[in-house]
């Protein structure tokens, strides 16, 4: 019985999997996969469905903004976990959670009313030339919804590490930052590597904050100042106009698989790695 209800996910997966493929069968039929992998041209009316601007968009932004809140995150989690007061660490833990719980929508006019504004100032003093809707501004909001994230986690993960393991390398003459860097974080680099790939995760997939501050405009970035369009701010944007236009369900509908399917990628490819890690830290 318990098998069944534990085969429930893997199932579940599989049949969201299906059904959205399914539904893009249509569209494969019809457009070859060369011109929808490699083709930047989204025309619906005239039948064109290239989504290159959009793939490069969602990586543009996603693996930009976990640049960016990886080092913070993990310097949070290691001052919390190793220096700081149980009062400060109680506090932070608890404003972590209501930084993750903040709708995505409330960081997006967040982003709207201060980043983007921020942006364009700090592009014009490099004389660059920017309406603030670009890569860096939805990477940004989007790394400060996943630090939260990054951060609980890893902070939990760093407090599982033995005391034990600590105090033998203090009295092995190591230094307190000798023995968190050496020690504690190799320890915990498994967890840490898993929290990351959360936030990743919730990165690739996060709509509202991204599609408020990213430009939305159908092209491959050239640099974090332009505009981008990912995949999940093209299904917000016009999933409600996809009845009017032939074949436009099954490319909005694609566009869902692929971004499923890379989500999927690169979590299985980090779970191996990280079961490699895990056997290499054991053997």
């Amino acid at each position: 019985m318990t098998g069944a209800f534990a085969a429930v996910p893997c199932a579940l997966f599989v049949f969201i999997a299906a059904g959205l493929l399914i539904k893009s069968i249509p569209l494969l039929e019809t457009v070859s996969p060369a011109k929808l992998f490699f083709s930047s041209a989204w025309k619906p009316l005239q039948g064109e469905f290239g989504f290159l601007a959009f793939i490069a968009g969602t990586l543009w932004v996603t693996l930009l903004s976990i640049l960016i809140a990886v080092p913070p995150s993990l310097m949070c989690a290691v001052y919390l976990s190793e220096y700081a007061a149980r009062g400060i660490r109680n506090a932070a833990s608890v404003l972590l959670d209501l930084l993750a719980a903040i709708p995505s929508v409330v960081y997006g006019l967040w982003g709207v009313l201060v980043i983007v504004p921020l942006v364009r100032n700090f592009a014009a003093y490099f004389s660059v030339r920017t309406p603030g809707y670009c890569v860096l501004s939805a990477s940004l909001v989007l790394a400060c919804m996943v630090v939260p994230v990054i951060t609980h986690i890893s902070l939990e993960v760093l407090k599982s590490i033995p005391a034990d393991i600590r105090e033998a390398s203090l009295s092995l003459g190591a230094t307190r930052w000798k023995t968190i860097k050496s020690v504690v974080l190799r320890k915990a680099y498994p967890g840490i590597a898993a929290a990351v790939i959360l936030g990743i995760s919730r990165a690739f997939g996060e709509t509202m904050a991204v599609l408020m501050t990213a430009g939305n405009v159908i092209k491959v970035p050239g640099s974090i100042f332009e505009p981008a369009y990912p995949l999940p701010a093209l299904l917000a944007n016009n999933f409600g106009e996809m009845l009017s236009v032939p074949m436009y369900e099954s490319a909005l509908l694609f566009s869902a698989f692929v971004l499923l399917a890379i989500v999927t990628i690169f979590n299985v490819t980090s779970r191996i790695y990280l079961t490699r890690v895990h056997r290499s830290l054991h053997a």
